[in-house]
């Protein structure tokens, strides 16, 4: 779907954890790039990288070697810098939404919002004919499978890791879900048996609405919480293969 047709914004209350509104416009000012700029490998897609709650964009730029070593990748930090009462002495760490794990109307808005900016800024840095796949944990996997929902056609493919669904309730949030149902992007969904953090019928939720909507590939990882393992990347390398968008060396 085209920016002109995309609403500027879509917000909503005030929220009580992280300063703003749910769904209030934000911009995305901070990107680390991969060798030469991301262009070293120009002939194999590039990948987008979305992080978690309280992380940043070095996070998931440490994981690209054990998956796509070859593959140029672009780490996005999140627009929405944490609280220091919530991140205590650790680094400075950035939030997508205005709350760890929103839900409903809420996650809605949000999930747009940050949608539309990270759709902005590829518009702005990416070359038009640059395959992109997205990569994205917790609430950068939300992200992930949310691009798709706005823009399916700029994307090759997206890995959602541990993400959970917005359920596109409020109108106009998730505009391109039809789109994207008859287009069979190839989607990996992950995610562990013993997730701490996401209620497990929001991820059974996701890894449903993706197989009415994807050409998706899932795996639930035994005793996994939420986080990444070893086993799942191993998934991730092969589906990657699979998908002619990485090399498989390593």
């Amino acid at each position: 779907m085209s920016e002109e047709n995309l609403k500027s914004e879509l917000s909503g209350r005030e929220s009580e954890v992280i300063a703003g509104r749910f769904g209030e416009a934000v911009q995305v000012q901070h990107a680390l790039f991969s060798k030469d700029h991301a262009q070293a490998n120009t002939r194999l897609p590039m990948f987008l990288l979305l992080h978690g709650w309280g992380s940043n964009e070095q996070d998931l730029a440490d994981l690209m070697r054990y998956v796509a070593p070859y593959n140029d990748y672009v780490a996005l930090r999140a627009p929405l810098e944490m609280p220091q009462e919530l991140m205590g002495v650790g680094p400075a760490g950035y939030t997508w939404f205005h709350d760890c794990v929103p839900t409903g109307d809420d996650l809605d808005r949000d999930a747009y919002a940050a949608s539309v900016a990270i759709d902005r800024w590829v518009r702005e840095h990416i070359p038009a004919d640059r395959d992109i796949v997205l990569l994205g944990f917790s609430q950068g996997g939300v992200l992930a499978v949310h691009l798709l929902r706005i823009n399916p056609e700029r994307y090759r493919a997206s890995v959602c890791l541990s993400g959970f669904l917005a359920p596109g309730n409020v109108e106009g949030s998730a505009p391109a879900d039809e789109q994207l149902a008859q287009l069979d992007l190839p989607v990996f969904y992950g995610y562990g048996s013993s997730d701490n953090v996401i209620p497990r019928y929001e991820l059974f939720a996701m890894d449903a609405w993706l197989e009415e909507h994807t050409w998706l590939t899932s795996h639930e990882y035994r005793g996994l919480d939420h986080a990444v393992s070893l086993e799942e990347f191993s998934d991730i390398r092969q589906w990657l293969i699979q998908n002619n968008i990485s090399s498989g060396m390593m």
